[in-house]
């Protein structure tokens, strides 16, 4: 699974660099920082190569539709 080694090296650069950034400054929610960035591109992505199709994408991401559409709604994706 070389793409989840790259994500995850993606992810990890991007969280020393925030450290590193924080100049000696306490993190905050780190956790939900991650995310928020994380997933809203990630839907994006997935309903792009479902062609906009909720259940095909849904299927994509491994959850069930209504989670799909809360989700398009919380993070105010358009489609």
């Amino acid at each position: 699974m070389r793409q989840t080694s790259e994500i995850a090296d993606c992810v990890r650069r991007s969280l020393e660099r925030y450290f590193k950034d924080l100049d000696g400054e306490r993190p905050r929610a780190v956790y939900d920082m991650v995310l928020k960035n994380v997933e809203k591109p990630m839907f994006e992505i997935v309903l792009d190569r479902a062609e906009g199709n909720q259940t095909v994408a849904a299927a994509m991401l491994g959850i069930n539709r209504n989670t799909l559409r809360k989700k398009i709604q919380t993070l105010k994706i358009k489609l």
